[in-house]
């Protein structure tokens, strides 16, 4: 065994073994040093997007990889894997998560305004990250083309990749603004980047007009650029924010979901949720409702339904308790939750390879100097590769037009280099000229081929002219660098989806230790008004604010009943099928007293929840009126019921009927009114209310008007006989109903006299040759008619005599009811 070798004498005077040093360094300097060469790679190489193309080197590699790979919009979707691969491999010297979770952010349509990569497969949602890349498929996006479009003519600068074996373009030549166009976020070294989306029309806008005007003022682009456009919508609250950072680069601004409240069922209101603020997803949503809940925080929540889906988008509904304000909840929603969240813009990137804060216009100014150098370059590389053909066919034209000399030098020749110098001498070409002639092919000898090459040189020589001229007029560069931007914008551009609202406090503002918001809907006076069509309205009274009639009628506002009460109140009320069902109108639709329309109300049936189709109502009632109730049925049985009488349950019967017999009408009746009834054979009985005595539950009531055989009650009312009009509306059994409009009369109800009660009454209309029964009657003040489709109808004149055949109508009647007083 060989002994090894004795160690080397070290150098006179010192210790250590030969070939070692240890250099004595400041701790100080060395963690300045590291810690700057680590800060500098962060900054300019991973986290902050470049001003020109608005891409992160990470994002900006994989743009170009995917377009060395030919993954095109018109090709198939590949591995999303496979394009990590190759981007690590090739260009991006950092692991594959990062490289994939910058992929996945390209491809998310409610991230960027235009994503850049088409994905296929789960890309994650606002809630959910994406599959792993070995699960979804990717290919480039329309919009990708155009960002590297042109990247072959010499348009940028390539740099070395990592290990210095390939090459990659230091930036893209982006045909659109993209760092305005689809923001940015990163976090780098003692500075950070965060920047909103814009919509493209806009942007391209602001650009072509920076391009026209290079005076241009903030407040000029502002008119192009209101504000951010943000992927999911939502709306924009205060532009002061917005103001600022498009200024200075730095503001903030507030955004909200976009919303609705609308009736979920008849007696529940919500508020619909159909557009989220930029970057919050509808679980984070229901998370924070269902923490503020449980903290005590919110009130008036009952339940939140996600319905969203493919087909109809974002869709979150936000039930409201009954009784509860939903604008007042609605405020607590935007306090404590997402659905009102802050954007703050700090517009940090790099110019020239250095990061600085940018406003609107630097950014613009920035991206336009760009696309005319991009421009430039482009046309100077058209131009040089022009010149060069156009050489080359020169030169070809010439060996054509004397061919037979051109073979003859060269088979004169002893090898190629002594062919290329007799044809240069004898033909005065050059050595690109002469190279191509001797590469030439014999099926290009053609006449035909002449005449191509002819044309082919006069076009050369007018694309060269017109590139000269191009290059020569600064001006004429930037007019095409702005109908490129204008063509982009019309291919790629879509309609705003932000709602941008002046500034204004915003509710979400912190409120004083005192001054508690009220949720619950006070128990103040209101006046609920039911309609001849079936829909009841909450109609908020105050001293302030009086009842007053709308300026016009709308649909559904002849009133059948109107009842005074507090929007907690009790109230009754009577079916047709002799029952009651009590109700309290917190939960319906309120309208302020000065600006009511009734058209907004809701259908009483399904607001107390009756299941029988057959089952109407036919009047509401207070049931701690002191006046009995008076109701009378279709068999013309009549029946008071004294206001004791209501059993402490939320429904039961107020009249016993016999079979087939149904309540036609009812209302309150003291002892000086008159309780009317109206048949179809046209017989009208009225008679004093004290005549009938009240009776208690379910008692079946007393003969109130004898009838003719085949007749029953049309009508039943109880009125004051000083002011009541009566009408009535004459047709024939032989029509299909709602075909034929009829015949109307207008009377005095002094034109007829009182009867006694169970007798026949007197006749009230007279029928002419083909009309054979009453269709409809109706007794009261102020009649106002209606028609099936709620629409107001033209009655015929008053004072007509009571037993007189009436006027034909123009249009069919629906039902006749009172006016909105």
């Amino acid at each position: 065994m060989t002994p090894p070798p004795a160690p080397r004498s070290s150098p006179a005077g010192t210790d250590e073994p030969l070939g070692e040093r240890i250099d004595d360094v400041d701790l100080t300097d060395e963690m300045q040093g590291s810690f700057l060469e680590y800060a500098y790679s962060v900054i300019y190489s991973r986290a902050l997007p470049d001003a020109r193309d608005g891409l992160k080197p990470v994002q900006r590699r994989i743009l170009y990889m995917m377009s060395e790979m030919g993954l095109r919009p018109d090709r198939g979707h590949v591995k999303s894997a496979r394009v990590v691969g190759e981007v690590m491999g090739k260009l991006h010297p950092h692991g594959d998560t990062a490289i994939y979770d910058a992929l996945v952010r390209l491809a998310q349509d409610f991230t960027l305004r235009v994503p850049l990569v088409d994905g296929h497969g789960n890309f994650g949602s606002l809630d959910d990250g994406p599959a792993a890349a070995r699960y979804t498929e990717a290919r480039m996006a329309a919009p990708a083309m155009a960002m590297v479009d042109d990247l072959g003519e010499d348009v940028v600068d390539f740099v070395p990749n990592y290990d210095n074996q390939l090459l990659q373009p230091e930036v893209l030549p982006a045909a659109f603004p993209a760092l305005l166009v689809n923001g940015a976020s990163g976090i780098a070294v003692g500075m950070a980047t965060n920047m909103a989306p814009h919509n493209l029309i806009e942007v391209v806008g602001a650009a072509r007009h920076l391009l026209d005007n290079p005076g241009a003022t903030l407040e000029e682009l502002m008119a192009y650029v209101p504000g951010p456009d943000l992927p999911t919508g939502g709306t924009i609250i205060g532009l002061d924010g917005i103001k600022d950072a498009y200024a200075t680069g730095r503001g903030s601004f507030k955004t909200r979901a976009k919303l609705s409240i609308e009736p979920i069922t008849a007696r529940k209101t919500g508020i619909v949720v159909t557009e989220l603020p930029y970057l919050v997803g509808p679980e984070k949503v229901i998370e924070k409702i269902k923490d503020g809940v449980q903290s005590k925080k919110l009130a008036g929540i009952s339940d939140v339904t996600d319905l969203t889906d493919r087909t109809h988008g974002l869709r979150l509904v936000i039930g409201i308790k009954t009784g509860f304000s939903p604008d007042a909840v609605l405020e607590q929603l935007y306090r404590y939750t997402p659905l009102e969240d802050g954007f703050s813009i700090n517009a940090v990137a790099l110019v020239d390879g250095r990061p600085q804060t940018l406003g609107l216009r630097d950014l613009l100014q920035v991206y336009v100097d760009h696309r005319i150098r991009v421009v430039t370059r482009r046309s100077r590389y058209r131009l040089d590769r022009r010149r060069e053909r156009l050489h080359l066919v020169e030169g070809l034209l010439v060996a054509i037009l004397d061919i037979d000399e051109v073979i003859q030098v060269i088979r004169a020749s002893d090898d190629a280099d002594q062919a290329r110098q007799k044809l240069m001498s004898v033909f005065d070409l050059s050595t690109l000229q002469s190279d191509y002639i001797l590469e030439l092919r014999l099926r290009r000898l053609t006449r035909f081929s002449r005449i191509e090459l002819e044309a082919e040189r006069d076009q050369l020589r007018a694309e060269i002219a017109e590139l000269e001229t191009l290059l020569a007029d600064p001006q004429r560069v930037r007019t095409v660098v702005g109908d490129e931007l204008e063509a982009t914008a019309e291919r790629f551009g879509t309609p705003r989806r932000t709602l941008l609202t002046e500034a204004s406090a915003s509710i979400a503002a912190p409120r004083s230790r005192g001054a508690a918001p009220v949720l619950e809907i006070a128990d103040s006076p209101c006046r609920v008004l039911l309609s001849t069509t079936g829909r009841a309205v909450r109609v908020d009274l105050s001293e302030d604010a009086p009842l007053t009639p709308p300026a016009r009628r709308s649909k559904h506002d002849a009133i059948l009943c109107a009842v005074d009460t507090t929007a907690r109140g009790d109230l009754v009320a009577i079916t047709s099928r002799g029952r009651f069902v009590r109700f309290t109108p917190v939960g319906l639709p309120g309208v302020p007293a000065n600006s009511m329309q009734l058209a907004a109300g809701t259908r009483l049936r399904d607001y107390i929840g009756l299941t029988d189709a057959a089952e109407t109502i036919v009047a509401i009632v207070d049931p701690a009126d002191p006046a009995p109730l008076a109701l009378g049925t279709r068999d013309g049985i009549v029946k008071r019921v004294t206001p004791a009488a209501y059993p402490p349950k939320p429904e039961g019967e107020v009249i016993g009927l016999k079979a087939g017999d149904e309540v036609v009408g009812a209302a309150p009746a003291p002892d000086d009114r008159e309780l009317v009834f109206v048949t179809s054979e046209a017989q009208l009985l009225h008679f004093a209310a004290d005549q009938v005595r009240p009776q208690g539950m379910p008692a079946g009531g007393m003969a109130g008007i004898k009838l003719g055989t085949g007749a029953r009650v049309v009508h039943f009312s109880v009125v004051d006989p000083s002011s009541a009009t009566v009408v009535t509306v004459s047709g024939s059994t032989q029509t299909i109903a709602g075909t034929d409009p009829g015949r109307a009369k207008v009377s005095d109800f002094s034109e007829f006299p009182g009867k006694g009660r169970a007798t026949g009454g007197v006749r009230c209309h007279a029928f002419l040759k083909g009309e054979d029964v009453l269709q409809l009657a109706w007794v009261g003040a102020s009649p106002l008619a209606v028609g099936p489709d709620g629409a107001a109808r033209t009655l015929p004149e008053g004072g007509a005599r009571r037993d007189g055949s009436g006027t034909p109508l123009e249009a069919v009647i629906g039902s006749i009811g009172m006016p909105i007083a």
